[in-house]
């Protein structure tokens, strides 16, 4: 029998009735429901709303059922329409008439609301926690491979040289950005629901202060009708995954190119690769390209609840039963691909002379070329037109920038001299690179030490 089914005369049938379970998807907040459940009750008896002895009574209950689910003892009722209904029937069929006080001055709705953000919370904190375990392996890798040259790309084409390191530090910078998004969802999530009932509040003095802090929330709900219905904190997690996911598919294909015979900048770890079932010399980097394809299910669990919350009016409507889902799986999916992810970039192996071969070719030195010769009263944009002549040169003869005669460069420019050669040496285009932010070793090594202020600043700990 239904804890609602007073008002009705007949029950649902069982098509309807597992079309409206969520059992399935939310009996893994069985701890946050005890945990709420408790601190409910245990304000109920200090308010005098209920006696001690039925709190004491409440709580050791609460107690059993959590030591039986977590050793699978606990048996589910086919019929138990989600986790909430399932501990509040076990606890009143186990203490009686106390268990069915529990429920005084409480909805399912404020109930859930509760459950949800407390276990958002937790997820949340995990996701953090693997953020800053991948920037960290980032990190590590910046400072061993330091002094690493490598083609930096536009457009996919040979741009301009850069440190390796400087290239890896760009995706910390993203990383630190969708931890500062994750830590706004944590914040966003930190609200107890608690006490609004149904939607209008209760007329029992509850005290939703001292639960709320009980539960570890910051601060309590201001409005009833919006403790209930709202969901904007999944929102938020569900976009900073998504962010996060889309920067860990970019950060992917780069990884699948780089590991490609044509690219052959670095080898991924047998742990992190598979072989083709015909093809005996493939090594595949099936991981990198699992985590790229992910990224589109956990955008789905983003659109997807928006779409749950368009046009829903106040306050709780069934369609809030479909926030969960999409939500924890956007969640676990993040979290996966982080750990994942931090455990591909530790075990990799860096071709660095492959890297520095790339570097050598498609004119890289082309801009500091142009650089040269503005810094000698050219206007830029005519030396870009004489450097530019330059390289078609060096297509026609197919030869690169270094292998022109000084006469070659003299007869493109009368301002260019003997040290033109020095403005060719990727070493030191990289090298000059020092401005703030840049790829010069210095800058680089700046960065490093900004990278690793900011990653000890950043954690759950100060939430």
């Amino acid at each position: 029998m239904a804890l609602w089914s007073g008002r009705f005369e007949q029950g649902v049938d069982a098509f309807t009735q597992e079309f409206g379970a969520s059992l399935a998807v939310d009996r893994v907040m069985y701890k946050q429901d005890i945990a709420g459940s408790r601190a409910h009750a245990r304000m109920l008896a200090a308010q005098g709303i209920i006696t001690d002895e039925d709190a004491l009574r409440i709580v050791e209950g609460l107690a059993t059922i959590e030591h039986a689910i977590d050793s699978g003892d606990f048996v589910f009722d086919v019929n138990d329409e989600d986790i909430h209904m399932a501990i509040e029937k076990a606890l009143t069929e186990a203490i009686g008439d106390p268990g069915a006080r529990l429920h005084t001055g409480r909805s399912r709705n404020d109930q859930v609301a509760t459950d949800t953000r407390l276990y958002v919370k937790e997820l949340l904190r995990s996701l953090m926690g693997h953020n800053a375990a991948l920037r960290g392996t980032l990190l590590a890798q910046a400072k061993i491979h330091l002094g690493v040259v490598m083609p930096g790309y536009t457009h996919l084409q040979h741009a301009q040289p850069v440190l390796f390191s400087h290239h890896l530090l760009a995706y910390f910078w993203m990383l630190a950005r969708d931890h500062a998004r994750l830590e706004q969802a944590y914040r966003s999530a930190d609200l107890c629901p608690l006490g609004a009932a149904a939607l209008a509040g209760t007329s029992y003095p509850l005290d939703r202060e001292t639960t709320a802090g009980e539960l570890g929330f910051a601060a309590v709900s201001p409005n009833s009708l919006d403790a209930v219905s709202d969901r904007d904190y999944l929102l938020d997690l569900c976009y900073a995954c998504s962010v996060s996911m889309v920067h860990l598919s970019r950060l992917c294909e780069e990884l699948i190119l780089w590991s490609s015979s044509e690219f052959g900048f670095i080898t991924l770890a047998d742990s992190f690769s598979t072989g083709s079932s015909i093809m005996p010399q493939k090594k595949n980097p099936d991981f990198a390209e699992l985590v790229r394809g992910k990224t589109g299910r956990v955008v789905g669990d983003l659109v997807a609840l928006l779409m749950v919350l368009k046009a829903l009016p106040l306050a709780y409507n069934k369609d809030l039963q479909e926030d969960k889902e999409g939500s924890f799986d956007a969640a676990k999916t993040l979290a996966d691909a982080l750990v994942c992810m931090e455990g591909m970039l530790a075990t990799m192996q860096v071709n660095a002379e492959a890297m520095r071969a790339q570097a050598q070719k498609g004119f890289l030195a082309a801009t500091d070329v142009a650089d040269y010769l503005a810094k000698r009263g050219v206007p830029f944009r005519e030396a870009h037109e004489v450097v530019g002549s330059l390289v078609l040169l060096c297509e026609k003869r197919g030869c690169g920038l270094e292998d022109l005669a000084l006469e070659d460069f003299q007869q493109a420019s009368s301002l260019f001299e003997a040290d033109i050669v020095g403005s060719l040496d990727i070493e030191a285009i990289v090298a000059v690179r020092n401005t703030f932010g840049g790829t010069g070793h210095e800058a680089v090594k700046a960065q490093i030490a900004l990278a690793e202020e900011t990653l000890a600043s950043q954690g759950p700990e100060g939430l």
